[in-house]
This record gives structure tokens, sequence and C-alpha cells, in this order.
């Protein structure tokens, strides 16, 4: 006899339409579609790493606060502990402002195009996007987000810098007057800047208690972390003080603090690998700049953003026969017919260089 089937629960109306956030995992000798650190974590940080775990007492829960962490990373950065949040990734750090300052009647502004999950977040917390156009040189127009900062009345409002996909950043004089408004209209300015040790300057010199400013940042990419899933935001004390409520207890597993804290020993080779990825990067901005059928658009972080004359899609699929898997964004609106490309390491950018070099006159001819 066959079990009775009964009603599946559906959920929410406005998710059923909501497609997952993806990006391809293809096991290929050349990966540079996820803006990870080419490199691995120094020899010594894993032999301090593995020593310090072997002193965890794994029958008890975590440091619910991280304290230690949130002390080491903000000496480092220059910050009280008191203003410093950690998460699971920087997505956890957006995922609770948003379920802190977002929800059913609430909005979040941000600027297209942009990171797919500051929309995505916003959705699956039951926030409204309210969606303002960038310039042609993809930056933000102040004068039309102050517009619709003032007309839509948004709880957050989202600027990535560097922006992500197209490596943009903002001027600190386009944050500062993005901020004064952001005051004037009662909004929280959240500046994500998971590229942000690759930019010229931070907006973490701007968080102060009077400010409705919130920085976001990861150890996923110079930190060499990506496994880790460590990310943490910057704010004034009373912004943490309401996420901390929100935010799950014992979030943040001990390996993950440990990590975290330990990183901070090794500044050094991070300053040492962020000169490296931008020496690199500009080198391949030269390199793809000269070769007819690309425009290549200026960056401030990891990775470069090209748009091919020809068919994008077409050169994805001919880099990835070749074994190099670069990301595609040729079908995503405002950004058609581009692919994104991750700094990899020399010898990684020779062979994407190479591979490129082979196949694009068969795609832009």
């Amino acid at each position: 006899m066959s079990a009775q089937t009964g009603k599946r629960v559906q959920p929410r109306d406005d998710l059923r339409a909501l497609e997952g956030y993806h990006s391809p995992q293809v096991d290929v000798d050349v990966r540079l579609n996820t803006n990870e650190s080419p490199y691995a974590p120094p020899a010594e940080f894993v032999e301090r790493y593995v020593a310090a775990l072997g002193e965890v007492g794994w029958h008890r829960y975590p440091d619910r606060g991280a304290h230690e962490l949130r002390t080491t990373l903000g000496a480092f950065l220059g910050q009280p502990p008191e203003r410093l949040l950690c998460a699971n990734g920087s997505n956890e750090v957006l995922q609770t402002l948003l379920l802190t300052y977002g929800g059913s009647g609430r909005r979040a502004l941000m600027f297209e195009p942009t990171y797919a999950l500051h929309g995505q977040i916003a959705r699956t917390t039951a926030t409204e996007v309210v969606t303002g156009e960038r310039a042609a040189d993809y930056a933000i127009d102040v004068d039309a987000a102050a517009e619709l900062m003032r007309g839509a009345e948004p709880s957050i409002v989202f600027v990535c810098s560097p922006n992500n996909p197209t490596g943009t950043v903002e001027s600190r004089e386009t944050v500062e007057q993005l901020l004064a408004i952001a005051t004037e209209t009662g909004s929280l300015l959240v500046v994500d800047e998971a590229y942000g040790e690759f930019a010229p300057w931070s907006a973490i010199e701007l968080v102060s208690e009077d400010q409705p400013l919130v920085v976001v940042r990861t150890y996923s990419k110079v930190w060499s972390l990506a496994a880790v899933r460590l990310g943490f935001a910057v704010a004034p004390e009373w912004v943490i003080a309401e996420l901390e409520k929100v935010l799950l207890p014992y979030t943040l597993s001990v390996p993950t603090q440990v990590a975290g804290t330990v990183a901070l020993e090794f500044r050094a080779q991070m300053e040492q690998r962020v000169a490296a990825l931008v020496e690199e990067r500009g080198r391949l901005f030269v390199a793809l700049s000269e070769m007819p059928g690309l425009e290549v658009v200026p960056s401030g972080a990891n990775f470069l953003l090209v748009r091919v004359a020809g068919d994008a899609h077409d050169l994805w699929q001919r880099l990835l026969a070749r074994g190099v898997l670069v990301r595609d964004f040729s079908s995503w609106p405002r950004v058609e017919g581009c692919l994104r490309i991750t700094v990899g390491t020399p010898a990684e950018n020779e062979a994407f260089l190479g591979a490129i070099g082979d196949v694009l006159p068969e795609v832009v001819s």
C-alpha cells in the first residue's frame, strides 16, 4: 500500500521565483572565477593554527562574543573591539544587517550592476529592493543617488566599493556625500569592502559614533582563508549592539575564531601578496587592453571585468575547453557581453593570456 501524499507546505510567495546564488565549481588547471586568493596561507600560519587548535576545549561552546578575535582585529584596524562584529563570512554580516534593519515594509537601495547577494539577501529577508543605476563608468552618480535616497527612504543603502563585478572604487568624496544624505534621511550606509585591501583608500577611516556607517570586510581574499568563512563589520557601537541581538548564539566556531586571530600575526605576508596581486592586475590590464575586441574596465579589486566585442559566452566556453575557468557575466543585465577574470599567480595569468590570445581571434573576427 502506498503512503498517502499530503499537501506540501510552500515557501513564501515572494520567494517562489527566487533563484539561488551559484558560481560554477569546475576542476580545471587555472581557476580564475571566484576572486579567491591564488595563494595558500603561509606554512607558518598553518603550523601556528594547528598548534592553537590543540589547546581547544572541544566540549565547550565558543566564546559567543569572539572577544579575543575582536580585540586583536580591532588593534589591527585601529578600532575599539566594541565597533566590530564577526560572523561566518561577510554574507552572514550582510544577512544580519538586513534582518536587523530590513524586513517587511522596509527598503534597501543598491546601485546596479553590483554584488548579486545584496539583492538576494534583501529579498530573502522580505526587504523591498530599490535599484539605482550606475553611470557609464560604473561609478555612483551622487545627485541621482540623493534623489533616490530622499524619495524611497531606504533603511539601508548598499555601496560596494570596490564594486563587484566592475572593480570600481568610489571616491572618498562620494562616500562622504552619501553618508551625509544617509544621516539626513535616517538610512544606514553599508559600504561592502570585500576587496578593500586592493583599493587606494578605505571607508573604515570614516566610521564614528555619530555617523550611520557600516563597513563590511572578509578574510576570504588576501588572508587566503576562503575555506574558513570569516567576515566582519566595522560600525558604531550602537549598530553593533543591535546586530548582536539578531546574530545566532555561538554562531562563530572556535576554529574560525582561532584562524582569524592567528592570521593577524602574518600582516607582512598579507601586504606582500596585495602588492604582488596589484602588480599582476596592472600587467593583465595592459595585456588585455592591447588585444583587439576587448575593453577592460579599470579596477581597484583583485579582478578585471572585460567586455568582448564578439560572443563572450563562446569565449568563456573556449577558455574552459583549454582548462581556464573565468566568470561568465555575458547574460547579466548591464554587463552583457562581459567576462570577469580573477587575478591569479603569474603562472596562472600567463596561462590565461596564452589561452585567450589563441582563441580570441575565433570569437571577435
